[in-house]
């Protein structure tokens, strides 16, 4: 069933203040666990998205229908109650807004999205920026992507109860067509780097395994590279930030950290000077290198940060060995979700027919595949 045929069977027909909000999932290409140490990532927008239809309601309730769930629930802009669900999201959204003396009016309608749930393609940060749009078109606020970001973020933060950091948001939000972000998680600036894949392709699988582990492992992650801050300020007073520290220093005092510690520490430095050369050679259209960095970042992962897991790894092993590809990796917290890979795109194709195959006999598990170009971000679409 189509948006529109959805919303008239739950809300009747659309009329003339109805719009569409469109946001997208979004895929990290290098640049993982260095966001909570004030590295610099590189997302971008993909085609995968969620799409809200909406009609402004005269009163103060928020009411909506999400088809991948099959449920309609509802809220007061007056009396914002967690509810354990997935319109927390829109709450939380929503309680920030106010929080930041924007005006608010209750709204009705659909949510589809095909960017899947529990995957590391930030489902929730395109609900979120879809939310936060919708209710700032309502008022005629609009709000530059940045600060919708940092709404959005603290709505997870602080509603929802989930410690994520900047990246998510900020990807949803200010992404461009064409164009791969550069994010400094220090200071918030941005950079649009052209990414037109004329003859590559970003394909991101989903491994299909649960991420149990990711949460405890994230927090246990955070704690190492805090303890390695702390250690390595001893030596070095002036570093604020895992961000200051270099491949020299880290050499130099890398002996004072337990080996643990080191470890994480050693992906967490190599990873930020990685990801800079990625977009040095991205700016001149070395492909190849930027493939190989995404490599070296993944056996990073996977032997220094041990956030991979066995799918993972199959994954980005069988695709390096693959026709076009160039390089490929995990993308996101890790243990379970996904990998992206670029490739070239004339092997595109037999790739994604493929590697369902071989990793099904491999794992037993039903990976989907999907060929992606690099998107706008969260926008009014209608």
């Amino acid at each position: 069933m189509n948006l529109e045929s959805l919303f008239s069977q739950h809300f009747g027909a659309p009329d003339e203040s109805t719009f569409t909000v469109r946001a997208p999932g979004r895929v990290n290409l290098i640049g993982e666990h260095v966001d909570y140490n004030d590295g610099f990532v590189l997302p971008m927008a993909i085609s995968l998205q969620t799409v809200f239809m909406l009609r402004p309601r005269a009163d103060r309730m928020v009411r909506l229908y999400a088809a991948n769930f099959e449920e309609t629930r509802e809220f007061s802009l007056d009396n914002i109650q967690k509810q354990n669900t997935w319109l927390d999201y829109v709450q939380g959204v929503a309680r920030e807004l106010a929080g930041a003396s924007v005006p608010l009016h209750g709204f009705e309608g659909v949510i589809i999205s095909d960017v899947p749930t529990a995957s590391g393609l930030s489902s929730s940060a395109a609900l979120e920026v879809g939310a936060a749009i919708a209710f700032t078109h309502l008022e005629q606020q609009p709000m530059a992507p940045s600060d919708l970001a940092v709404i959005c973020q603290r709505a997870e933060n602080k509603f929802v109860g989930v410690n994520s950091g900047i990246m998510d948001q900020m990807a949803v939000a200010a992404c461009r067509r064409d164009h791969v972000l550069l994010l400094d998680c220090r200071s918030l600036d941005m950079e649009h780097v052209p990414f037109r894949l004329a003859d590559h392709v970003v394909v991101v699988t989903d491994s299909a395994a649960p991420r149990e582990l990711a949460g405890s492992a994230y927090n246990e992650r955070r704690a190492q590279c805090e303890e390695g801050l702390k250690v390595l300020q001893r030596a070095l007073p002036h570093i604020s930030s895992l961000r200051d520290v270099t491949p020299a220093d880290l050499q130099a005092h890398g002996s004072t950290l337990s080996p643990i510690v080191l470890q994480r520490v050693r992906h967490v430095v190599s990873e930020i000077a990685r990801t800079l050369e990625a977009v040095a050679a991205l700016k001149a259209g070395d492909m190849a290198t930027f493939g190989q960095k995404m490599n070296d970042s993944h056996e990073s992962l996977r032997h220094d940060y041990e956030v991979t897991s066995h799918e993972l790894d199959w994954l980005a092993d069988y695709s390096r060995t693959q026709p076009g590809v160039l390089g490929s990796r995990m993308t996101g917290a890790g243990f379970g979700g996904c990998t992206v890979t670029l490739m070239e795109r004339a092997h595109a194709e037999a790739f994604v027919q493929n590697l369902p195959i071989k990793y099904l006999e491999a794992t037993g598990r039903q990976a989907r595949c999907w060929i992606c170009e690099a998107e706008d971000g969260a926008h009014i679409a209608s």
